[in-house]
């Protein structure tokens, strides 16, 4: 299982970034940021189930990146993967942390989130 730490590692080991929690009435929401411009490549939050339209309402952590447009519709298709939470839903997808297991599926993501929003 992948959790918020593996993302936030992976962030700082390969980008050398370190995340920012910029609201204070969600202090477990983690924007992850490119140093130079400041935009978000990667936003980690923790949800209730029922926000992303599952059974409940136990938390659980979701990441979102962006993604290109032509891999939205396959994406969403796949097991933990939703319609981006609170953000543009043509562009960026939310990926349940706590159910997915492929790492470097997560990795590559984000990767692709870095460098979708580099410039």
């Amino acid at each position: 299982m992948l959790n918020r730490e593996d993302v936030l590692d992976f962030a700082h080991e390969r980008y050398g970034v370190r995340p920012d929690y910029p609201w204070k009435k969600f202090p477990n929401f983690a924007v992850i940021r490119h140093e130079d411009n400041g935009r978000w490549f990667c936003l980690i939050m923790d949800l209730t189930r029922d926000k992303l339209g599952m059974e409940g309402t136990e938390k659980i952590d979701v990441l979102n990146v962006k993604v290109r447009g032509e891999f939205i519709g396959p994406l969403r298709e796949r097991e933990n993967i939703y319609p981006a939470y609170h953000m543009d839903k043509n562009n960026w997808v939310s990926i349940v942390l706590d159910f997915t297991r492929n790492k470097e599926d997560i990795r590559d993501l984000i990767a692709e989130s870095y460098e979708l929003t580099a410039g």
